[in-house]
């Protein structure tokens, strides 16, 4: 894919993250069948994290990718719009360097660090 192709970029990212949230929810849900068993005493295993230490860090995680999928999801369109690479705030261009770092960044690097 050119490096110059920020349709592409995004859509690669997309995958990415759809993957992903597919392996997290299906960590999700065995950390789910694994907590539901009464059996499981985890709290008091010295050799590694709890299912709830686990599961607080799936849900995290999981979180997270959510944000940045709809982040790059809002990116799309905006290169649909023809508006992608403008800054939300200033209306200035947003340096190609930041696209290429943050391809669904939609501030520029000034009007970004006012947040």
């Amino acid at each position: 894919m050119p490096a110059d192709d920020p349709a592409a970029r995004l859509a690669e990212r997309e995958r990415e993250l759809t993957a992903l949230l597919v392996r997290l929810d299906a960590d999700d849900a065995s950390l789910r069948a694994d907590r539901a068993d009464a059996t499981a005493d985890d709290e008091h295993d010295p050799e590694g994290s709890t299912l709830s230490g686990e599961w607080q860090r799936v849900a995290a995680v999981r979180s997270a990718t959510a944000r940045e999928l709809d982040d790059v999801r809002a990116a799309l369109a905006l290169v649909a719009a023809g508006t992608y690479g403008v800054c939300e705030r200033c209306g200035e261009p947003i340096p190609v360097a930041r696209l290429e770092a943050r391809p669904q960044a939609t501030r520029c690097v000034a009007c970004a660090s006012l947040l």
